[in-house]
């Protein structure tokens, strides 16, 4: 077997169920489950009625290019969300279609690190663990940057040791930020770009979350715009993830795409040949009208916004709850053992959330995801405003 399996943690639902287990919740409470980042809204129907009809397309193989369609229509909402040029991202050259940003983050990792060297793959601390575990896979050491309250909850790139750039191969960035709601201004993806330049590393931009955001008048910005700033119009060094899973509330059509250097897409696409993971194209097909259309996602985003506002009324003047810039998280200081607090809250509540800790690695400087949880604001308005009404009972309670 391969050795580096061996190195894997477990993953957090994992661990959440082991915590779990021997608690009896109050049974006159239906459970309310905040712990996943499972988009729970109801699909677009113009995605689902795209899908019936392209069943047909069952009964062809797709291929790791994917459909000339549908690349184009991604390039096209590429230029128009980010305001880039509209020949920016050639859809024949720099897009592939993957099964969601999971799958890509894996694939890519595998693709792009360089085993025969001592390898670097640096991500955000707390993190999405597939960066991890990608990583570890690829024989690559992981190495984690804290996000926390005195930097904004993003990575302070300018605190990693230049010993550590020298051996990256590979810098993750999430934004806005999961589980923070963090998002990188094109300053700090500059900064960013400038050290990929010095130290001959590529960055992998995981922007899944970017059209889910509080304030209208400020999209977060992609890496795709801070390339283009910097005059590297090939994309240089650079790969951004996206996903329809966040962006049109389908998170079980495992629809996404990687964009990024042609020549490094060129090898990717060499990986993916061969690991047979080509996105089936009856999904390509259906995702097209996905990224053509804008109406739903704004539809979706509103319902987000509400239950953003919801939780502000009702946790209003309790200490360390605080809104976040983007994403559907809320990511708060419990002021103790949040494993403790995630395990009392379901015991009083019937009410799940995440401990923070299981998003997070112990570093030099300490553990950046202990006394903080994690609650997805998935569900529909009306149950997490249940879901914070119970909260805030509990806390009060303590």
């Amino acid at each position: 077997m391969n050795p580096d399996l061996a190195k894997l943690h477990a993953y957090p639902f994992e661990r959440l169920a082991q915590l779990k287990l021997g608690v009896t919740p109050p049974a006159d409470r239906e459970h309310i489950a905040l712990s996943i980042g499972e988009p729970r809204h109801a699909p677009p129907a113009l995605v689902t009625d795209a899908l019936r009809a392209a069943a047909d397309d069952l009964g062809s193989y797709p291929t790791a290019l994917g459909l000339d369609p549908l690349r184009e229509a991604i390039s096209a909402w590429l230029s128009r969300r980010f305001g880039a040029p509209a020949d920016a991202v050639d859809p024949a050259r720099q897009i592939l279609p993957v099964n969601g940003t999971r799958e890509g983050i894996f694939s890519l990792v595998q693709a792009v690190v360089d085993r025969s060297q001592d390898a670097v793959v640096a991500m955000p601390d707390p993190f999405y663990q597939i960066y991890e575990g990608a990583a570890l896979l690829a024989g690559a050491e992981p190495y984690y940057m804290p996000t926390t309250a005195a930097t904004g909850f993003l990575p302070d790139l300018d605190a990693v040791p230049a010993a550590v750039w020298k051996r990256c191969q590979l810098l993750f960035l999430c934004s806005p930020g999961n589980p923070t709601g963090a998002v990188m201004d094109l300053a700090y993806l500059r900064r960013a770009l400038a050290l990929a330049e010095q130290y001959d590393f590529v960055i992998a931009s995981d922007e899944c979350y970017a059209d889910i955001y509080l304030d209208e008048a400020a999209p977060p910005p992609s890496l795709l715009q801070a390339a283009l700033a910097d005059g590297r119009d090939g994309l240089e060094r650079c790969v951004l993830l996206h996903s329809l899973s966040k962006r049109s509330s389908v998170p079980g059509l495992r629809s996404g795409f990687v964009a990024g250097a042609a020549e490094l897409m060129a090898r990717y696409r060499l990986y993916r040949t061969y690991h047979g993971c080509a996105v089936p194209n009856a999904v390509q097909r259906a995702s097209i009208p996905a990224w053509e259309d804008e109406a739903h996602v704004a539809a979706n985003r509103a319902l987000y916004q509400r239950k953003f506002r919801d939780a502000a009324e009702i946790l209003h003047g309790l200490p360390n709850f605080a809104l976040p810039e983007a994403a559907f998280y809320l990511w708060s200081a419990v002021g103790g053992d949040d494993e403790a607090f995630v395990r009392d809250l379901y015991e009083a509540e019937n009410l799940t959330i995440l401990p923070g800790r299981y998003l997070s690695r112990p570093t030099p400087s300490g553990d950046p995801g202990v006394g903080y949880v994690r609650i997805s604001l998935v569900p529909e308005p009306e149950v997490c405003a249940e879901a914070m009404r119970r909260l805030r009972r509990f806390v009060e309670s303590r």
